[in-house]
């Protein structure tokens, strides 16, 4: 008695079966993760970046006005057209040489003012607040009467920048401490 072989197909399907398993094991446990894990690296990167490029225009604009805004749009709109800022932007510091650009290139572009506005990755706004301080004095007589009662509000002596996509803050709208600070850094 002779054995039957197999036919040839049986085997070069069941090759062609092991291949694309090997191949969809390779992409889903090593491709795909090193592109997501390099995405959210450029989400990080360009994300922070763009609130270190609000926070350069809060400043701009604080030693403008003398205090901070929480209007984007107003502030892309003095970054593209204030003429202090366009000079600072084309200027050149004459002891270094170097640059008096206060904005930070992105990481695919040089600085574009629209940018500050949307988070890289979700394409939704950045949170932008300040403080409001309300400040009350009495002022009372020798009698202990009450004459008078000042009020004040203050709008914008702090700031406060959030990344929609959890990629980090910029000051706080509490703490003069962390006026400025990043809590990346």
């Amino acid at each position: 008695m002779s054995k039957k072989s197999e036919p040839w197909y049986i085997h070069t399907i069941l090759y062609v079966v092991i291949i694309v398993l090997a191949y969809i094991l390779i992409r889903v446990a090593i491709i795909e993760p090193t592109e997501i894990v390099q995405a959210e690296k450029y989400y990080k990167s360009e994300s922070r970046a763009r609130m270190t490029n609000i926070k350069a225009a809060e400043i701009l604009w604080e030693n403008r006005f003398g205090r901070y805004t929480d209007d984007l749009d107003s502030l892309i709109q003095f970054v593209k057209y204030d003429s202090l800022v366009q000079e600072l932007v084309a200027g050149v510091d004459t002891i270094t040489g170097r640059s008096s650009n206060p904005f930070s290139d992105l990481i695919r572009t040089g600085f574009v003012a629209d940018s500050i506005i949307l988070s890289p990755k979700s394409f939704t706004r950045y949170t932008l607040m300040v403080d409001t301080t309300k400040t009350v004095d009495t002022v009372i007589n020798r009698r202990g009467k009450i004459t008078k009662i000042d009020s004040s509000t203050t709008i914008g002596t702090l700031y406060y920048v959030e990344c929609p996509d959890g990629y980090g803050s910029i000051g706080d709208l509490e703490n003069v401490a962390l006026k400025n600070t990043s809590d990346w850094e």
